[in-house]
């Protein structure tokens, strides 16, 4: 059975990505929990993570003999491997369409990454304002995702950025969980498409299950000195 190495759900936004993608399309797969510590050489998830990947990061997934890391390198792989789930769209248009809006989140959106980590379990509504009145780099980011998913919806008819469920979806479902957590401020139909992934089975038991953890990671926690 597929591996795939994940740190934790409250904060790790690149496993959401590969989890979430293969929980919703129905691809069996073990979760295997690395939690976040020091990040430290001789920590215990430097130890174990760059046991199976060199670079030390998560997610990884593992296939028998074959370890792939890094999120895109993934969820090509699971599109790859299973033809039949439609994980890009089925349209050679569409899904250079597609390819190149998650390319985008891969590569960008620095700021909002930066500005707005996520965290799931958190309230962070009122640093979300702040962020929004200082940070003029965050504001065109949102506006860069605002004026992506209004084009995409409209252009598909949704209820997904390519009509059915698919990576898109899947890559974007962090800055969905960033948007709510942070009380970002968005159009309706922007706002509409935040709730409609929030409210898939997949995303609903990733949110379950961050919100069971109750493990505090001071370095993910910019905002809070503690609980």
């Amino acid at each position: 059975m597929l591996q795939l190495y994940i740190g934790n759900k409250n904060y790790s936004s690149w496993s959401m990505r590969p989890w979430v993608l293969m929980k919703q399309a129905g691809i069996a797969f073990e979760e295997v929990m690395v939690h976040f510590d020091t990040f430290d050489a001789g920590s215990n998830f430097k130890k174990t993570i760059e046991a199976i990947n060199p670079v030390g990061r998560v997610p990884v997934l593992v296939d028998g003999g074959i370890v792939v890391y890094d999120t895109l390198a993934i969820c090509e792989y699971l599109a790859e491997s299973h033809p039949d789930k439609a994980l890009w769209p089925r349209d050679k248009a569409l899904r250079a369409q597609a390819r190149s809006v998650c390319a985008e989140m891969h590569s960008g959106f620095g700021a909002l990454r930066t500005h707005c980590g996520m965290n799931i379990e958190a309230d962070l509504r009122e640093q979300g304002r702040i962020i929004l009145r200082d940070q003029p780099q965050v504001r065109a980011d949102l506006a860069r995702i605002v004026q992506m998913w209004s084009g995409l919806l409209q252009a598909h008819g949704g209820p997904m950025l390519f009509g059915e469920f698919g990576i898109a979806d899947a890559y974007f479902a962090p800055v969905c969980m960033r948007i709510a957590n942070y009380g970002l401020p968005v159009p309706e139909e922007v706002s509409a498409y935040v709730a409609r992934i929030r409210a898939l089975p997949g995303v609903r038991a990733w949110i379950d299950e961050a919100l069971e953890e109750k493990r505090f990671v001071v370095m993910d926690e910019p905002y809070r000195a503690s609980r």
